[in-house]
This record gives structure tokens, C-alpha cells and sequence, in this order.
């Protein structure tokens, strides 16, 4: 049972891997992608449920989550380039840009990979989650627009954090979080 997560983690590793060969946008790339998204949810709270979370599933994690991130981009980017304003891309651009940094000042002030799980940083997740189910309906580049400045105040968020904290907590929920905490 103690090894359920990390299973689960990398069923959502190879599931992300088998995304490459489907049409985007088919009856099976939804399949495939929707199981991403409800495995990723699930191996977390199993992990904390089972008091099994520890470094080598916090990592496993986000290896599928960048694999993830990174084959559901470029399965969706040509349509996202054809359906998105250059405002959207501008905001996402300048989130990138932000978040680059932030990784960067991280990881020079902790000598990690330091990505925070802050209330903001899970909102973000599963909004861009959701746009390849909204992406054709009339709605969507007010949602992605909404979408993009949600990220971009989630990579701010962080940055703030990373800057204003003395040690590196993956967990810590919020900018407004006592800073006795990260002594």
C-alpha cells in the first residue's frame, strides 16, 4: 500500500508518454488526458492519506507533471496558436518569465528545485487542466485570458515567497502564511 502513490505517479508518467501518438483533441486523447489529471490528484492525497509522501514521490511528482505539462503543450499548441489573442500570450510570456526567475532565485537561495504547492499554484493546475475541454466554445479566449492572469499572480505569489522565506517548505499554502513557519 505504501507504494500505491508512486504507482499511481508513474501510470500518469507512461499515460502522458502514450498522450504523443493520439490526436489531440480524439475521444482517446481525452481518455488519456482526463486519467492524468484525476491520477495526479489521486497519488497526492494517497500519499498524505497513507503518511507515504516523502522525497522520492515529491520528485517521481513532478517528473510526471513536467513530462505531462510538456506533451499536453505540444499536443494542443498548434490549435492554442490559431485560437489564442496576442494578449494571452503576452501574459503568458511574461508568466513564464516570472516563473523562470523564481525557479532560479530558488534554487540559487536553496540549492534545489524548489516548486511551492500553494493554494494559487493548485488553482493555476487545474485551470490550464480545463483548457483543452473549453478551448472550442464560444467562451475561450475570455477563459484563457482569465487563465493566464490566475498563473501569473500564482508565479508572482511564489516568487514573493521564495524571496520573503528563510527555508524551503514545498507545502507552504500562501503568501499570507505566518513566517514563524519558515524558520
Amino acid at each position: 500500500m505504501k507504494n500505491l502513490p508512486n504507482l499511481i505517479t508513474l501510470s500518469r508518467l507512461v499515460s502522458a508518454l502514450l498522450l504523443m501518438p493520439i490526436c489531440a483533441f480524439s475521444p482517446a486523447f481525452f481518455v488519456v488526458y482526463t486519467y492524468c489529471g484525476v491520477s495526479d490528484i489521486l497519488d497526492g492525497a494517497l500519499a498524505r492519506i497513507l503518511h507515504c509522501n516523502d522525497e522520492f514521490g515529491a520528485r517521481l511528482d513532478s517528473i510526471a507533471d513536467i513530462v505531462f505539462y510538456a506533451v499536453s503543450a505540444f499536443k494542443i499548441l498548434p490549435v492554442l496558436c490559431s485560437k489564442f489573442t496576442p494578449s494571452i500570450w503576452y501574459m503568458i510570456t511574461a508568466t513564464v518569465i516570472i516563473r523562470i526567475i523564481s525557479y532560479t532565485a530558488a534554487a540559487i537561495k536553496y540549492r534545489r528545485f524548489a516548486s511551492l504547492h500553494t493554494y494559487m499554484n493548485k488553482l493555476t493546475g487545474f485551470l490550464v487542466f480545463t483548457v483543452p475541454y473549453i478551448l472550442f466554445l464560444p467562451f475561450a479566449k475570455t477563459a484563457c485570458m482569465i487563465i493566464s492572469a490566475v498563473a501569473a499572480l500564482a508565479t508572482t505569489e511564489e516568487f514573493i515567497i521564495h524571496i520573503r522565506t528563510y527555508q524551503y517548505c514545498a507545502d507552504r499554502k500562501t503568501l499570507f502564511m505566518p513566517k514563524e513557519k519558515d524558520k
